[in-house]
């Protein structure tokens, strides 16, 4: 969808402490091949704070430093990927509650790692889709730790990291960047790639822990072929590239900059920089090797590391990009304003 009059205000990220790789094979959390693989040279850890409470520090920080105040926001969506610390809780409302104290709609989002992007695109319609509303806050937050899940190990390639981040998207108001359009694509003929072939349980991690998703997706490759997968993957990703780009009316040439998904170099390279012939140093990549995948907040992290970094000129393009399993794809090209 294209849009004329929505812009990103500002975003933020909150890590209270990080581990290196050298540390995680010391420790024996991390293996040669997963540090070779990856790439990455530490990896964002909780220092004992919860996801939600990560998503609280984040939402608070945006909000100060783009002056947003509670009476602005309109809506709350708070995406996660893992446990968030409490069984048949809403911490979309504790969110509301500490980090901005009204009482607009609150929601959760669960579209695992694509769920910042999901959120993002959900309140751009929300905003656009009725007078007077002003301002939406999207946060994400999550802790990925043992015995469910090993951030090392669970997901071959791909180390997780621990963090909160935060968005403002504001209707009329001038800010970080203009948003110019967003498209989501899935394909719901994957969901089985994080499946496998194990049977429905009634806990979480009640079938193996921690969980092992190269497993998963090595069972899904082996009932369906692989060549099945990567075209399915290859297709959503580039159509959801390609419409993003004629509703933003520009070109893969005239991006500057590009915030992916940390998901490790190996994963990166063959996704994304090899494929779209992307330039490294035009990515937040070096960053990113820094903290790790964020689960659903890469993005908005990714948009902070640039706004802090002053790299970014105004009138230059930038483009995001998220994954999810499920699958879904989102993209969005945003002008930036400075």
């Amino acid at each position: 969808m294209r849009f004329e009059d929505l812009h990103i205000a500002g975003a933020a990220l909150h890590v209270e402490d990080t581990c290196s790789v050298d540390q995680a094979l010391r420790e024996g959390l991390c293996d040669e091949r997963t540090a070779a693989r990856s790439a990455v040279e530490s990896v964002a850890v909780s220092a004992g704070g919860s996801a939600p409470e990560l998503a609280v520090a984040a939402g608070r920080q945006v909000l100060e430093r783009t002056g947003t105040p509670a009476t602005d926001i309109d809506l709350l969506l708070h995406a996660t990927v893992q446990y968030q610390g409490h069984d048949l809780w809403a911490p979309a409302s504790y969110i509301q509650r500490y980090a901005v104290g009204n009482r607009c709609p609150a929601v959760e989002i669960k579209q695992l790692s694509n769920g910042g992007m999901a959120a993002l695109e959900l309140a751009a319609g929300y905003l656009s889709g009725a007078p007077g509303r002003k301002g939406a806050l999207l946060t994400t937050g999550d802790v990925f730790g043992e015995p469910g899940f090993a951030r090392w190990r669970s997901d071959p390639g791909t180390v997780y990291g621990d963090a909160g981040t935060a968005l403002v998207l504001t209707r009329g108001r001038t800010g970080l960047a203009r948003l110019r359009s967003l498209v989501t694509v899935s394909d719901a003929d994957l969901e089985q790639m994080h499946r496998g072939r194990d049977l429905f349980s009634r806990v979480p991690f009640a079938l193996r822990q921690p969980l092992d998703l190269g497993l998963l997706q090595r069972t899904f490759i082996e009932d369906t072929g692989r060549s099945y997968s990567v075209a399915r993957i290859t297709a959503g990703q580039d159509e959801t590239l390609k419409r993003t780009l004629a509703e933003a009316d520009c070109t893969l040439t005239d991006i500057a900059w590009f915030v992916l998904p940390n998901f490790g170099y190996g994963r990166l390279n063959s996704t994304f920089l090899r494929r779209w012939s992307i330039p490294e140093e035009r990515t937040t990549w070096p960053w990113g090797r820094s903290v790790g995948h964020l689960g659903a907040g890469d993005q908005f992290a990714g948009l902070a590391f640039l706004a802090e970094s002053g790299r970014v000129e105004p009138g230059e393009l930038c483009l995001l990009f998220g994954i999810g399993a499920g699958f879904t794809w989102s993209c969005a090209v945003l002008e930036w304003e400075g």
